[in-house]
């Protein structure tokens, strides 16, 4: 009940106002924005790379409305890629479709997403495909392979949700074609007819896509983590569960799948003991690195993944 109230009011225009022009709660929301400008965020993942870790930039932002606002958001996400090459930071790039015009013009999406997906391969970055709520998965899978069939990018990956009860099939032909994947439960609420209701089912399906993932894995044409930092592996387990982390580390070792292949991602913020703990165990760790100044949906929704998360927001409203 709780995650569906906090669900709803990130995407309540009237909470939206309320907390962005609220002074405790921008300062709470840093600790899981890595800021509002650019500049912050490379300072935020360069203080990542000297321990050790890698990161995914993010500006944050969905649902633009208008044709200009799309292109204008392509631009600044051009503007990361060309900050990525010259800062020599060890990053890599998320993009949510409908920053880009998704939900205005498919077309329109796609030719943003081009844009971007060129100037990263001039740059030899790598581009992943945020998936968003499920009225935008079939769209969002549309546009991914028309990139890879169509234009022949290579340098885009996608994000999979295992609350969905779809993400099987969908996981399975991604791996066919060697699609670079980040496995996530999903911070949406979404409804009992196309998605997993029950926690333990969402759990148990993350296992199992997991295990998916890391046999492709076993493979070795399968590739590593690159030397830089900037391209991850097929296999990117994204969670702060450790069960479903510990998973994987023991899957893999049983496969004799290594290191280099398991890349754990999890978000800026959140269990940093643990983030520091596995990369000293050398493993790739990634950390989503988001910032802008559209950070309400976004810290809405880590509220409602973890109690802890709104237990730290409430807390931190009352001290001095």
């Amino acid at each position: 009940m709780l995650r569906s109230i906090l669900i709803y009011l990130s995407q309540a225009t009237w909470m939206r106002r309320l907390m962005m022009g609220w002074k405790i709660a921008r300062k709470v929301a840093l600790r899981f924005v890595a800021g509002e400008t650019l500049e912050q965020a490379v300072a935020a993942v360069q203080a990542l790379n000297q321990q050790g870790m890698f990161a995914t930039m993010d500006m944050l932002g969905e649902h633009t409305e208008t044709t200009k606002q799309a292109a204008q958001t392509a631009d600044s996400i051009i503007k990361i890629l060309e900050t990525i090459e010259n800062t020599g930071i060890k990053s890599g790039l998320s993009v949510k479709l409908t920053q880009i015009g998704l939900l205005i013009d498919e077309s329109l999406c796609e030719e943003n997403l081009l844009r971007i997906l060129r100037s990263a391969a001039e740059k030899k970055l790598f581009v992943r495909i945020d998936m968003e709520d499920s009225p935008c998965v079939d769209a969002t899978l549309r546009v991914y392979w028309k990139m890879r069939h169509d234009y022949q990018m290579d340098n885009v990956g996608m994000v999979i949700q295992s609350c969905l009860y779809r993400s099987e099939k969908d996981t399975t032909d991604l791996l066919e074609e060697d699609t670079r994947i980040r496995m996530v439960k999903g911070a949406y609420k979404e409804p009992p007819s196309v998605a997993y209701p029950r926690k333990a089912d969402v759990d148990a399906a993350f296992d199992r896509l997991t295990k998916m993932m890391l046999d492709h894995a076993a493979s070795p044409a399968s590739p590593v983590v690159s030397g830089d930092g900037r391209w991850p592996p097929v296999t990117a387990v994204g969670s702060h569960d450790k069960a479903r982390i510990d998973y994987a580390i023991a899957y893999a070792q049983e496969i004799g799948v290594p290191k280099e292949k398991v890349e754990i991602q999890m978000l800026h913020g959140i269990r940093r003991d643990l983030q520091q703990e596995l990369a000293a165990q050398g493993y790739p760790v990634r950390i989503y690195v988001p910032f802008g100044q559209e950070w309400y949906p976004y810290f809405m929704r880590r509220l409602a993944e973890r109690p802890a998360n709104l237990w730290f927001f409430i807390s931190s409203l009352f001290r001095k």
